[in-house]
Formats: structure tokens, C-alpha cells, sequence
């Protein structure tokens, strides 16, 4: 099961994040087909947004989600950004929470710092801890 899914752009700050987060995940691929998931996931993208908010989600995560599939499975999403920006800083997480009804679960800067790291590892091992009892107790 592969619990995380990112895009990174030629950057490479998403990448290299989830280089040091160290947990396994499924890159979305900037030009070839989309993959499509089996397992509840969270996404982990940045934000391309001009100045008024337009594009802030990358074209390949869009593409990933218009597969009903992908987005039936989305649980909650982490966005990156750049506080230069200001208002548009992590905005394509909310524009992504806001249409597949999920929570925002972390924002991170450029490629993130070693306290972005440690937070991410410890929500995220707390968040799949919730999620597995909740599917525990809808089971029962």
C-alpha cells in the first residue's frame, strides 16, 4: 500500500522533501499517463499560482484527480509553497481540500526544513492511526 502520492516539477523541492521524509510514495509523472491507485492516500503537492490564485494546482495533479478513482481514494492533501507569494502560499492544498472535500493536513516551504520533516512523520503516523481505527469501528 502506498499511502503517499506526490508531483514534483523540475524543481525538485517536492522531491527532495519527500527524499528526507523517507516514507514510501508513487511520483506523479509531469507528461505520461497518470497512474491510477488501489489504496487510500494522501497527496503532497505544490503550488503554482500566478498572482491572483490562477493555476495554483499543476496541471499533472489534475489530471490525477479527474480519474474518479484517484479522487474516491484522496483522504487529505499537503500542499508546498512559497511564502513570497503571500495569500497564494500552499493554495493549491486548499483549492484541492475545497473540491474533494478533505482536510488540509500540513504546508511546507520550498523543500521543507527538518522540523517540516518530523511534523509530517509524526501527523502522518498519527492520521493513518485515525483513519485505520475509523474503518476499524464502520467495520464492526
Amino acid at each position: 500500500m502506498v499511502g503517499l502520492v506526490y508531483y514534483s516539477s523540475r524543481s525538485g523541492n517536492t522531491a527532495r522533501l519527500m527524499e528526507r521524509l523517507g516514507l514510501e510514495a508513487l511520483r506523479l509523472p509531469q507528461t505520461e499517463p497518470s497512474p491510477e491507485v488501489d489504496a487510500p492516500y494522501v497527496l503532497v503537492t505544490p503550488t503554482f499560482a500566478d498572482g491572483e490564485g490562477r493555476g495554483a494546482v499543476p496541471k499533472p495533479v489534475i489530471k490525477f484527480l479527474n480519474n474518479s478513482r484517484n479522487r474516491a481514494l484522496l483522504r487529505g492533501v499537503i500542499a508546498g509553497g512559497n511564502r513570497n507569494f503571500g495569500d497564494t502560499f500552499a493554495l493549491a492544498g486548499d483549492v484541492i481540500a475545497k473540491k474533494c472535500n478533505v482536510p488540509v493536513l500540513y504546508r511546507f516551504e520550498l523543500a521543507g526544513t527538518e522540523t517540516d520533516i518530523a511534523r509530517m512523520r509524526a501527523g502522518l503516523a498519527r492520521f493513518w492511526a485515525a483513519q485505520e481505527q475509523q474503518t476499524c469501528l464502520t467495520q464492526a
